[in-house]
């Protein structure tokens, strides 16, 4: 079609020739016909992406930068002595005041091409230290930890709003109608601080939200259908309940709640016969179990979800977010050397294990890893042998996804208090994070009240020098 006028072909070769411009419409069809059956729409990413996935190991409770990755060799010289005067004295969660300066009881080393500073805490993560990308400057507006989850789960320390999952899916949808799209796992039966608002939809439609699988037993509960009813009969009922629904919905579209339950039905019944495939870990070797670290119990549980996002991101799952320490079990006010010892000690082995695994499947690249917490650690004591929250300064990392490895990026002071390099805000952080799976974060909108919305509510700008 030129102009409103069609142009016959004369031969075979002449219809092809004319016709093969037209062969990406039949692949739109297709998709476009998955988006009528997907809760997320598969959509087109503004720039080429280096990530089709992310795995967010989520430390909760806020582990201490000061004794894992950022080494400060002045904290043990300073140790017994109060903040020096050149250092403006930060405003601390717990109120404590003039607290002298707790020294690090670990070992540090450098490891890899890069010289990257990891302490003997993580000495399984450091195998990898040439596929860390190391940001020192990391930096939030949440003090507290309802604040401070909701601030790195959201972008904003008040809750309602999206979660970066719930923007990725947006942003993108889901490559897998079988499965969700946005996957959360705990290691424990815990209650994140804020609950599922940490991984919700916010004021967007309800089919973004996070589905939570679970830490014990089998992922997804209710997978198979009751004793006696097989997958005709339980189609049959299912297009019962949708008619019903769907008529229902009819003068209510305003209710995305109703929609995503429809669409949550037929997800459902999708999972029935692809989910078990997906999350049936007898399948996998015991070699790779081991290399997960769940052949002992102190890493078993972290190793076995880390084994399973895995799983999920091989099957298009696009957002995977672990949690360790649900409860806030990483906040170590006091007994910091038992508390994170402990914690360390169950995700260290795990890690390594997931990355190493990526990297041998070909699906590093293809999959960013982040490690983090809310915030993290002040270097000032609380009650003798803890460390408050710090907000002002703290470590993040990256790996694969497109990042280049082996490098550190931004730097705090010398007792590692305030970020003074590079400083990168939380609403960086997710800038980034969606650049690196395509997205400009500053196109990616959802109006909202008339406003057109943003993850980082217009304050954010992505690492670019992350890149590779």
């Amino acid at each position: 079609m030129r102009c409103n006028r069609y142009d016959h072909p004369t031969s075979r070769r002449d219809f092809l020739q004319t016709a093969g411009c037209g062969f990406g419409s039949v692949a739109l069809a297709a998709l476009m016909g998955q988006e009528q059956a997907s809760a997320a729409p598969l959509r087109v990413a503004h720039r080429p992406a280096k990530a089709k996935s992310v795995i967010f190991l989520f430390m909760e409770g806020g582990p201490s930068h000061l004794d894992t990755f950022d080494y400060k060799p002045l904290l043990n010289k300073l140790a017994g002595q109060s903040l020096p005067a050149s250092f403006k004295a930060p405003i601390t969660a717990m109120g404590e005041t003039k607290s002298p300066i707790l020294e690090c009881k670990r070992t540090w080393k450098q490891h890899g091409q890069g010289g990257l500073w990891i302490s003997d805490w993580f000495s399984n993560v450091a195998m990898h230290a040439d596929d860390l990308a190391v940001i020192h400057s990391c930096a939030s507006s949440g003090i507290n930890h309802a604040g401070g989850v909701c601030s790195m789960n959201t972008g904003s320390v008040f809750g309602g709003r999206p979660s970066l999952g719930a923007w990725a899916q947006y942003g993108l949808g889901t490559t897998n109608s079988n499965l969700p799209g946005f996957v959360v796992i705990k290691d424990s039966e815990g209650t994140v601080v804020n609950g599922v608002r940490n991984w919700g939809n916010g004021f967007m439609p309800a089919v973004y939200q996070g589905v939570e699988f679970s830490s014990e037993g089998t992922p997804i509960k209710y997978l198979d259908n009751p004793k006696g009813v097989d997958r005709v009969r339980q189609r049959d009922k299912l297009d019962l309940l949708g008619a019903l629904n769907r008529d229902y919905n009819a003068s209510r579209a305003s209710n995305t709640e109703l929609d995503a339950r429809i669409k949550g039905y037929e997800l459902a019944y999708q999972m029935q016969a692809e989910a078990p495939e997906a999350v049936d870990l007898s399948k996998e070797s015991e070699a790779t179990k081991k290399l997960y670290g769940m052949d002992n119990e102190a890493t078993a549980v972290f190793g076995r979800n880390c084994l399973l996002a895995r799983r999920l991101v091989e099957n298009g799952v696009r957002f995977v977010q672990l949690y360790s320490g649900a409860g806030s079990k990483w906040d170590a006010h006091k007994g910091i050397e038992v508390n994170h010892g402990k914690y360390c000690n169950s995700v260290d082995k795990p890690i390594a294990g997931l990355l190493s695994d990526l990297k041998a499947r070909g699906l590093l690249d293809e999959t960013l890893v982040i490690w983090g917490g809310e915030f993290g650690r002040t270097p000032m004591s609380e009650q003798g042998d803890g460390r408050d929250h710090n907000p002002t300064g703290f470590t993040m990392w990256m790996a694969g996804g497109g990042v280049k490895g082996g490098q550190t990026y931004g730097a705090t002071d010398d007792l590692g208090l305030y970020a003074v390099e590079d400083r990168l805000h939380v609403h960086s952080i997710h800038a980034t994070i969606l650049y690196l799976l395509g997205i400009d974060h500053t196109k990616l909108t959802y109006n909202h009240k008339g406003l057109p919305e943003r993850i980082d509510q217009n304050e954010g700008h992505p690492l670019t020098r992350l890149l590779g």
